[in-house]
């Protein structure tokens, strides 16, 4: 599994980036993605987008080429440079195979140009969700901590932790965002998915209980708070 959200039904949803500058299609892409039970957040430009994409953990970003400020192959080549893989499908009304080539040369994984037809953007959307999934090593570890993603069982050590749904998702995401720190918004949107309330410490508690099971007894602590931002996963 991958950094997502849980839905109404209690279900990890794949998080999905649609980049669209006209706001009607980006709409009509969003609530179909979201009718099939994705989780799905819209960018209107290419600045915005490469600032969500670096921000936000997504498992595919739906991204068109014509864009104000920066162009769709802009922001995946720049994503490219910093490492960042997350399997891209570019949507473009340009039909000629080196506007494709240019695409797949830049970094993108699948190419689909306009108009096109619902059910094949969503037979993409699931084929590079696949993709994705294979490549992830099913384990995610940091120092001794080991958290297997099929079975859902962590150990420190050899010592085996007992956690609930939600604290099996919270260290989910921080192992698989370890070294970045982590706002507290970032956390309830992707473990809540539903807009933050500075009037609650529900993050906090949850963070806590988490680190006790974690760090409790451990000579190298790996939960840190960073004061007034909130947290991050690392050694020491």
């Amino acid at each position: 599994m991958v950094p997502h959200t849980v839905s109404n039904m209690g279900v990890l949803a794949m998080r999905i980036l649609v980049v669209e500058d006209e706001k009607k299609v980006a709409q009509f892409i969003k609530q179909g993605l979201e009718e099939e039970r994705y989780a799905a957040d819209v960018a209107h430009d290419g600045e915005k987008a490469l600032q969500m994409a670096e921000s936000e953990s997504y498992d595919l970003i739906i991204l068109d080429v014509m864009l104000p400020r920066l162009s769709g192959l802009e922001v995946i080549r720049a994503l490219r440079t910093r490492k960042i893989p997350t399997p891209t499908l570019m949507l473009t009304a340009k039909t000629t195979t080196e506007d494709k080539v240019a695409g797949l040369d830049s970094g993108a994984d699948d190419y689909l140009t306009k108009p096109f037809a619902f059910a094949e953007l969503l037979a993409r959307v699931r084929s590079l969700l696949r993709r994705g999934a294979q490549e992830k090593s099913t384990v995610l570890s940091i120092a001794d901590l080991e958290l297997d993603t099929v079975s859902h069982k962590a150990k420190r050590d050899s010592r085996m932790i007992d956690l609930t749904a939600k604290e099996y998702a919270l260290l989910e995401y921080f192992l698989r965002n370890k070294e970045r720190v982590l706002s507290r918004t970032v956390i309830s949107e992707h473990i809540w998915d539903y807009n933050f309330d500075t009037g609650t410490n529900i993050i906090d508690v949850y963070v806590n209980h988490l680190r006790n099971k974690i760090d409790g007894g451990a000579d190298t602590k790996l939960i840190h708070t960073v004061r007034g931002v909130g947290y991050v996963m690392k050694e020491g």
